[in-house]
């Protein structure tokens, strides 16, 4: 019976090949195949079988050899390298058929791919999700290669590339490399490569995106780029699937479980993800309150405002905090002030504050922080509705009368919101968080507190424990 059967003859090695292809190699009538690809089979083939091997780019010329062939009656083995359904000769054979409305019986053996050759030899970086792309553009044109990077790098795959280089195309793999690190992918991130994979030849190399060489690459070499999950440890590239993570959650409430999950998420999809932890952790905690990414470019701070505040927290000399609102210190977790003994104050419906703005026609929330400024002139103050409390405050600061151990501005509004937002920054020696622009609010000035008072668990990104 006519039957064409295509096979992938693994990466190079006989070890790799796999014993149904060994099997059907041994018993071919016909084989066809690329010619530098025959010496990994050659002891294998029967004699008599008739071995047809043509040169590079003639796959169309090999196809329509192993349909006369098989025409003939004869079983014809089709080899590829690696799988054959990879970009190889799987798919042409069977758009062939089709073209040809031939009724010869086609059949697919797998075979062992480059790219997890590479992955073996590497360690284990293909352990989640992953995506292929070749950087050959013969058959695709590049602006529709450059998207598919463009979402592999969006999407937080491991990547793996085929047809990295060649004497004609020099630049492309320059491009990925410029387009992951666009889309947030950290200079840290693992990359390995291997050239030659189980063959003589075979180099396996490891090294980060921020310092890959693409000139160390060619025609030969499959190139495996890691998640944001990757890491390299003792040698060995690794990317965790997550049964550790699962392990020491165990005592991890659902509630806080829930949003450790959010926070891998957000940091996952963050542009800009390879930043200092004192600013990585009210960042995160800002997208997760806001579901607003747009965060990354409107959180400013002071450097390492987030450590030198709760250092204040840490010692004891931080135990008030002071609220514009209501809302906002209703947002202040109670767990993380009961556990750190510190109190919240918020002077807006105290009588005082009312009688005071009326007799100096100023508003509430003005009387409000010259209240506090008496009884609490170095809390931490907390803004995030009133810009006029923010003017207050640095009025207060100015004139000797308040000398807070932090700052947190986030009023929102259309009223000289941005401008009370510029004059804060003017307090030099006083470390502040600041949303700028337009956006902020109560909840957001609260979260922001939050991410100070849990500062000692950003290095294991575990937020939520006095949920």
């Amino acid at each position: 019976m006519s039957k064409i059967i295509i096979a992938g003859i693994g990466p190079g090695s006989k070890e790799d090949i796999t014993p149904a292809v060994l099997e059907a190699v041994g018993k071919a009538d016909a084989i066809v195949g690329y010619k530098y690809y025959f010496q990994f089979i050659e002891p294998y083939v029967k004699e008599g079988c008739e071995c047809i091997d043509t040169g590079m780019k003639k796959e169309r010329e090999r196809a329509e050899q192993a349909f006369q062939l098989a025409e003939q009656g004869k079983t014809v083995v089709v080899i590829s390298s690696g799988d054959a359904g990879l970009y190889g000769m799987a798919p042409l054979v069977y758009e062939m058929a089709k073209a040809q409305c031939s009724n010869v019986e086609i059949s697919v053996l797998p075979g062992i791919s480059a790219f997890q050759k590479a992955a073996s030899l590497l360690g284990a970086p293909i352990g989640h999700d992953v995506c292929i792309i070749s950087l050959s553009d013969l058959m695709t044109p590049w602006a529709l290669i450059e998207k598919r990077i463009k979402a592999a790098a969006i999407g937080d795959f491991v990547t793996a590339i085929y047809n990295p280089k060649s004497h004609g195309r020099y630049w492309q793999l320059y491009r990925l490399v410029e387009i992951f690190l666009q889309e947030g992918r950290s200079p840290e991130t693992p990359v390995g490569y291997v050239r030659q994979a189980g063959r003589e030849e075979q180099e396996v190399k490891l090294t980060t995106l921020g310092q890959f060489d693409p000139e160390d690459i060619d025609m030969f070499t499959v190139v495996l780029i890691g998640n944001s999950q990757s890491y390299i440890a003792d040698g060995k590239f690794i990317t965790p699937r997550g049964y550790y993570r699962e392990q020491s959650q165990e005592d991890v409430k659902p509630g806080q479980s829930i949003m450790m999950e959010s926070f891998r998420t957000i940091l996952s999809e963050m542009k800009h993800p390879d930043v200092p932890k004192w600013r990585l952790w009210p960042l995160l905690h800002a997208i997760h309150t806001t579901v607003d990414f747009g965060m990354e470019e409107c959180l400013w701070m002071d450097e390492r405002a987030t450590e030198i505040i709760y250092n204040k927290v840490k010692d004891g000399t931080l135990k008030h905090i002071v609220t514009d609102v209501t809302m906002a210190a209703s947002g202040i977790r109670k767990g993380a002030l009961e556990r750190l003994g510190i109190q919240v104050h918020c002077y807006i419906n105290d009588t005082r504050s009312k009688q005071t703005a009326d007799e100096k026609g100023i508003t509430r929330s003005q009387a409000c922080m010259q209240l506090a400024a008496e009884e609490y002139p170095e809390a931490l103050y907390v803004v995030g509705n009133a810009p006029t409390a923010l003017f207050e405050i640095c009025d207060l600061v100015r004139k000797g009368k308040m000398r807070p151990d932090g700052i947190i501005a986030a009023p929102v509004g259309f009223v000289h919101v941005c401008e009370s937002k510029h004059a804060v920054k003017t307090l030099k020696q006083i470390p502040k968080i600041i949303i700028e622009g337009r956006k902020g609010g109560s909840n957001l000035a609260a979260t922001l507190c939050n991410a100070i008072l849990t500062f000692n668990d950003a290095e294991q990104l575990k937020p939520g424990r006095d949920l």
